[in-house]
């Protein structure tokens, strides 16, 4: 009788932490920004999870240069961190400036500049919703819905590559 109900046990947990996996949504282990486009894509093993209208830096045409050029960079980079309690409705830090960004901005003889964010809106601004989209507007960021920061925050991890395309 124990070997059966212990049997009949192991099936049911079995069977559970199946479902749980195949009912778990996906991470995303690739974001794919297009600038021109105004749209960050998440990507699951090269498909799109989903894609989210944007805005970006005050000076969205080119690459990111130098501090306070409110571009937003172009290049390969990872989320590199999150803070859950930041000015602009979570935000997750994208590794600008890499190498070749430090390299390029000391050929210039000026500091790269640093801080560039995925972020939700303003603090108390929520209420714009997706109006934020009619003009950029950031420092050079990417910033999204709050309720859309909340749904990227849980598909992506630290270190998950970021692509910044023109």
């Amino acid at each position: 009788m124990w070997r059966t109900f212990h049997k009949n046990v192991c099936v049911v947990l079995l069977t559970c932490a199946i479902s749980v996996h195949l009912l778990a949504a996906p991470y995303a282990d690739r974001i794919i920004i297009h600038k021109k486009a105004r749209t960050l894509e998440l990507m699951h093993t090269g498909q799109v999870l989903k894609t989210y209208k944007i805005a970006l830096g005050g000076e969205p045409v080119g690459p990111k240069t130098r501090q306070g050029d409110h571009h937003t960079p172009e290049g390969v980079y990872v989320i590199d961190s999150r803070n859950a309690h930041s000015q602009f409705h979570r935000s997750l830090h994208i590794s600008y400036p890499n190498a070749a960004d430090r390299e390029h901005a000391r050929k210039l003889g000026v500091t790269p500049g640093g801080d560039i964010f995925i972020h939700g809106l303003p603090n108390g601004y929520g209420f714009v919703g997706a109006a934020h989209r009619a003009r950029d507007w950031t420092d050079g960021c990417v910033a999204v819905t709050d309720q859309e920061i909340e749904e990227i925050w849980a598909f992506v991890g630290n270190d998950t590559p970021v692509e910044i395309r023109p």
